[in-house]
């Protein structure tokens, strides 16, 4: 061995603090457990370094430049390896990083869960990306065992599942309790919202390994294209049967649905009336007759029709007047749940009754 070796080995010996290739990882041990005495450790601004003997934690140094001796830091008392007369420490360093770490991705399936406005369950997919940042190095320690760590895919799968579980239950929460449209919840609105139960959710399952998620990225909800236009489609329906008043303008938007399903029909089958058209009358017959058994059950005792020799003639329903009709109308164009053709047409054929 030459001098120039000597020389760089005993320097080697005496440096101890984290390779610049393993900067980016969250845990980093120090390869040789044996420490000369007077040995420089190194901490950067954004770690701390952490001595373990026998697997117990002795202590700890924050960031700066450290000459180890036990003149200076009392712990290292406690590792100081007898056999070689005191110009040895025995321990394990481990550096942690403190900061911010940013980049996990995230994502999948949450299940199904009910959109509360339609009562239909859709099937909510979700990703995006999180941030950790340990908050007890020697908890951290502890979950990650004997090994460094910067992407491992154990750790990884771990939390990205309870971040998976934690955004279904505050989606869940979110409809049920506040009784939010599904599409209220992947247009993007309320993911600032969604984000802080999601946050606020995760603390308890991630003080125990001593992590915080701190802030999610990128984050969004989304649902299959034909589940959100069936959506679409029952919030467009149920709105203009609203428009229409009650029980007796679902019948009126039912049949005249019926009639334009018919008409279709007619022309697809050359005047025939039959296939697409026939089924849609159909399903709006099914759809009246569930009305109206509807109402005649959620209809009180005391207000149960007379015989028929006996009953009064029921009194025609009050017509909306045109001025709200044309309000209603304008409703539906503002919320977006008629285009302007259909606002146009609407408006025209209100008009006609002046």
């Amino acid at each position: 061995m030459g001098l120039m070796d000597f020389v760089k080995g005993g320097v080697r010996e005496l440096a101890i603090a984290r390779p610049d290739s393993a900067k980016g990882m969250l845990v980093y041990k120090h390869p040789d457990p044996t420490i000369p005495n007077k040995a420089q450790l190194t901490v950067g601004t954004d770690e701390v370094a952490l001595f373990f003997k026998d697997g117990q934690f002795v202590g700890q140094i924050g960031p700066g430049r450290h000459t180890l001796e036990s003149s200076n830091i009392m712990f290292l008392n406690q590792i100081v390896d007898k056999f070689t007369g005191g110009n040895v420490f025995k321990a394990e360093v481990w550096f942690i990083t403190v900061r911010e770490v940013a980049g996990f991705k995230f994502g999948g399936r949450i299940g199904d869960v009910e959109d509360p406005k339609s009562g239909l369950a859709i099937g909510v997919m979700v990703h995006g990306e999180y941030s950790l940042q340990a908050t007890d190095p020697t908890q951290v320690i502890s979950f990650f065992g004997q090994r460094s760590w910067a992407q491992d895919e154990e750790f990884v799968g771990w939390f990205r599942q309870l971040l998976l579980k934690t955004i279904r239950d505050r989606i869940a929460k979110l409809l049920v309790a506040k009784q939010l449209p599904l599409l209220n919840i992947t247009s993007g609105a309320l993911t600032e919202e969604i984000e802080a139960e999601v946050i606020e959710g995760l603390k308890p399952h991630m003080q125990s390994y001593g992590m915080r998620v701190v802030r999610l990225g990128n984050f969004v909800v989304s649902i299959k294209e034909e589940d959100e236009q069936t959506l679409k489609s029952m919030y467009k329906d149920a709105a203009q049967i609203r428009m229409a008043g009650g029980l007796g303008g679902y019948q009126q938007f039912a049949a005249g649905k019926a009639m334009m399903g018919a008409g279709d029909g007619m022309a697809r089958g050359g005047g025939s009336g039959d296939g697409g058209g026939m089924l849609a009358g159909a399903g709006l017959g099914v759809g009246m007759a569930m009305a109206n058994m509807f109402a005649q059950s959620t209809r009180p005792a005391a207000e149960a029709p007379a015989a028929p020799a006996q009953q009064a003639a029921p009194a025609a329903p009050a017509q909306p007047s045109l001025q709200d009709r044309l309000k209603k109308l304008k409703m539906l164009k503002d919320e977006g749940l008629i285009d302007d053709q259909e606002y146009a047409a609407k408006r025209a054929e209100i008009l006609k009754d002046l």
